[in-house]
């Protein structure tokens, strides 16, 4: 091994040949399955730190099983994400001073493709710096051949069932791509605005008038009506009357409905029916016109006067108010704050308009959910409040708008006939026909990757892969998409399997930068996973992302916290090299003789043993940030801190047993941390003296009783007794190889048997004794009682005594509270029971000899 860890070194050449020897290939049918897909990219960039967090969880899940013994398959894959990619797209065309429009629909696609062919071969590479163990004999792309058929086929079948239609809605469009948007890929933003208070002059009397107030003034060119509510006593009088649109001199009638409200604003709402969607639902209820003033390009449309056609809704809002106060009509403008959508992909306020498009009906599909999740079948969501998040939301979801006035997507597969007018809706795409034409629009992205986890295995076709790896069995993502990806996955699973698509959703939450902030653009505060790769190794990194967070939490990126995963992983480099470095040449891995083992070899044995059961059982519930701690503390506090510096006396004892256990505990060390960090752990395996040809096919280590002793709690006094030693030296000023004369009074026979240990770590003469030693500083520990003599200051001792009485008292009153508890005595594990009973027992009789002590001085 290299005496330095230099984690490009260590890195370099193992991804390529991991995968060349087909370790990332599943298809064992001996074993058990584990089946994950990757939740495919956007086409758009390249990965960011997002990525890079659920893709390190992810395949920790998979290395994980795979050293269980599970068959596992890491599918990967990539997204066409139309309108992120139709927008990227269209940037570079703009570039180069065209647009779509001037190269026409088929030349613009191969541009995408060109856009998806690079930005696919970015993604790979990125995949392969983060150590993804992807089975790339499997890999997908949302409009591959036979994922298009799968798409086409949903399709068809939720037509012919009457669960798609096409319909007039209020529909809200990003002006800026020309397509519509579902609800959900509308994103709210609170910004500055104004409230425009108008008259509203009756048409019998003019010097009267009601006062609207609304946002959009631009939209004032689409009201049909005014609405008060009958119940209020200020209008009553007036409804049936009309009044005249200050923006266009139209009448409107007034009419009632009790959806106003009488507290709200002025009490009296001016109706765009076309423009909003509440406003649509009074307009279908009384019959009303329904004149579209804004176009789906954001400009106002030939239904407006002629001076403000063509104008954009924003210049011809503020040229209308203008306009209106010339005439008297305006009475005030408040300045507001207000939530306005912003179209999630473009970054522009979207408008509502009325449009005809293609829906799916959503209560028919989200009641098996629903059924589904309440029943024996659910999905597990960790942590499980996300699953109360995914039912409120499948509980009052809306129709699902579907299609996208784009040219980048899935096409929609209807046709229409030219001379007859008939429709015609296939499960694949036709040839061109002159009397017959497709229809313009594609699939919104979610209607093809909402099908990814069946999709991706073969589906509609009953191949063999569909049938061993469907359903999968985790799936991990961010709390961001439960809605946009998680839940629609599941009813599309459900319809088309009769199965949930996978059996748990992990959650994760999201990368902060360090102030805590969301990482964006406008902010300049993204953090790029390959620049801190080059700087770090992707163990750190990996290492760093999977134990920092914990479920379903947000976190901040911290790079010294990434410094600190580096160092980490370079101690257990140099713990790695010094045992291998003390193997003699004849070295015989031999199996552990216990009967050889003296009581610090069975203490880190029995160490090990319970942090490989703790580990297990943290791994097994996706919590690997518990599980991380719990290696961290014992590769740190127990194994490199003291074991370790313990060994050195053993081996000047020519001690070979403690070499096996060396061997043996950084063996199932570098196991337990190689699904975190998996390079260096191939790295330090290869040069153990038996191995097989990669970690990959070696196996987690089991929780065995072998190992596990009684009678080893000298070596805990053992402990304490340094750690007491070295803080006196520190306090008194002393060096720390300064010589003390040591005496120790315990009642654990074994501890008499460390003797050697003692004296090399604490730098004193030790001597046993059964009585207490006058004129000395004495501590009282949980095994032992110690005095140093020659350090006598009465006050001093006293002091330092009385503090450890109110500790202990305290935790004896705590303990006591908890035993006295009958909640924690019913609810929690016995384990936990008998461990708090011990804890009591052993600070009562901590406190008993720290109280005799005190009457004595």
């Amino acid at each position: 091994m290299a005496k330095r860890y230099d984690p490009k070194e260590v890195e370099s050449g193992k991804y390529q040949n991991w995968k060349n020897k087909g370790y990332f290939t599943a298809g064992d049918k001996t074993k058990q399955k584990f089946s994950m897909v990757i939740p495919p990219p956007n086409v758009t960039g390249k990965l960011h730190i997002g990525h890079a967090i659920d893709n390190t969880i992810q395949d920790i899940t998979c290395r994980y099983k795979k050293a269980k013994g599970f068959d596992v398959l890491y599918l990967p894959g990539v997204d066409h994400a139309g309108i992120a990619t139709q927008a990227k797209v269209d940037a570079e065309l703009k570039e180069r001073g065209i647009s779509r429009f001037d190269i026409g629909r088929e030349a613009y696609l191969k541009e995408a493709f060109e856009w998806k062919k690079k930005y696919s071969y970015l993604i790979h590479n990125q995949w392969e710096k983060m150590g993804l163990m992807l089975d790339y004999t499997r890999e997908r792309f949302t409009m591959d051949e036979g994922f298009n058929k799968a798409v086409y086929t949903v399709f068809k079948t939720l037509y012919d069932e009457g669960l798609i239609y096409q319909g007039e809605r209020i529909v809200n469009y990003d002006v800026e791509m020309k397509t519509a948007l579902s609800n959900i890929e509308v994103e709210y933003k609170q910004i500055d605005g104004k409230f425009y208070y108008f008259k509203y002059r009756f048409d019998d009397n003019k010097e009267k008038y009601l006062v609207v107030a609304t946002t959009r003034p631009e939209t004032m060119f689409g009201d049909t009506c005014v609405v008060v509510n009958p119940n209020d006593d200020r209008y009553k009088e007036y409804i049936g009357k009309t009044v005249i649109n200050p923006a266009n001199g139209e009448s409107l009638p007034i009419i009632a409905d009790e959806y106003v409200d009488i507290e709200f604003g002025t009490g009296v709402m001016k109706c765009t029916p076309a423009h909003d969607p509440n406003d649509f639902i009074l307009g279908k209820k009384y019959n009303l016109k329904m004149p579209i003033v804004i176009g789906t390009n954001g400009k106002m449309t030939n239904l407006v006067p002629t001076k403000y056609v063509g104008l954009d809704r924003f210049e011809c809002r503020n040229l209308l108010v203008e306009d209106i106060n010339k005439n008297s009509d305006l009475i005030k403008i408040e300045d507001i704050k207000h939530d306005v959508g912003h179209s999630e992909r473009t970054g522009s306020i979207v408008e509502p308009i009325l449009s005809k498009q293609w829906f799916v009906k959503m209560k028919p599909l989200t009641t098996k959910l629903l059924a589904n999740q309440r029943s024996g079948g659910k999905v597990h969501f960790i942590p499980k409040q996300f699953e109360k998040t995914l039912i409120k939301w499948m509980e009052n979801i809306d129709d699902w708008c579907i299609s996208r006035q784009l040219w980048r997507g899935h096409r929609i597969p209807i046709y229409y006939q030219k001379s007859t007018g008939k429709i015609l809706v296939s499960d694949h795409l036709l040839e061109n026909n002159g009397d017959w034409y497709q229809d313009e629009d594609v699939f919104d992205t979610w209607f093809s990757s909402a099908l990814w986890p069946f999709a991706t295995l073969g589906w509609p076709d009953q191949t063999d892969d569909f049938l061993r790896y469907y359903p999968t069995d985790t799936l991990v993502t961010g709390y961001d998409i439960i809605f946009f990806w998680v839940s629609r996955m599941y009813f599309q699973g459900l319809k088309f399997t009769d199965k949930a698509p996978f059996k748990n959703v992990v959650i994760h939450g999201l990368v902060r930068d360090s102030l805590g902030r969301k990482m964006s653009k406008s902010l300049g505060n993204g953090i790029d996973p390959i620049e801190v790769i080059d700087k770090y190794g992707v163990d750190s990194l990996r290492y760093f992302l999977s134990t920092t967070a914990s479920p379903g939490m947000d976190f901040r990126y911290q790079e010294e916290k990434v410094i600190e995963a580096s160092n980490y992983l370079n101690k257990i480099w140099n713990s790695a090299r010094y045992i291998l470095t003390n193997l003699p040449e004849d070295f015989s891995d031999e199996k552990i003789n216990k009967k050889k083992l003296n009581l610090i070899d069975k203490y880190i044995l029995n160490k090990l043993e319970e942090t490989i059961k703790v580990v297990t059982k943290a791994m097994d519930k996706y919590d690997f940030g518990i599980a991380s701690s719990i290696l961290y503390n014992f590769v740190y506090d127990d194994f490199c801190s003291f074991y370790i510096e313990m060994s050195k006396v053993s081996l000047k004892n020519e001690n070979t047993e403690t070499l096996k256990v060396l061997l043996y505990c950084l063996k199932a060390i570098i196991m337990m941390i190689y699904p975190f960090s998996p390079f260096i752990s191939e790295e330090i395996y290869l040069h153990l003296p038996s191995h097989l040809e990669s970690i990959m096919l070696e196996s987690y280590p089991k929780y065995s009783k072998t190992y596990t002793f009684k009678n080893i709690e000298a070596v805990d006094t053992l402990k304490e007794i340094i750690e007491k030693i070295r803080n006196y030296k520190a306090i008194n000023k002393l060096a720390p190889n300064t010589k003390l004369d040591l005496y120790i009074q315990s009642k654990n026979e074994f501890l008499e048997n460390l003797k050697e240990y003692l004296s090399r770590y604490t730098f004193s003469d030790i001597k046993f004794i059964n009585e207490e030693v006058l004129d000395s500083t004495s501590f009282v520990l949980s095994g032992a009682t110690i005095y140093i003599k020659g350090n006598s200051n009465k006050e001093e001792q006293k002091q330092k005594l009385l503090e450890q009485k109110q500790k202990l008292e305290n935790e004896v009153k705590r303990s006591l509270n908890m035993l006295n508890n009958k909640n924690f005595l019913e609810k929690a594990k016995k384990e936990k029971v008998q461990l708090e009973k011990d804890k009591y027992e052993n600070y009562k009789s901590q406190l008993d000899e720290i109280i005799e002590k005190l009457k004595k001085i």
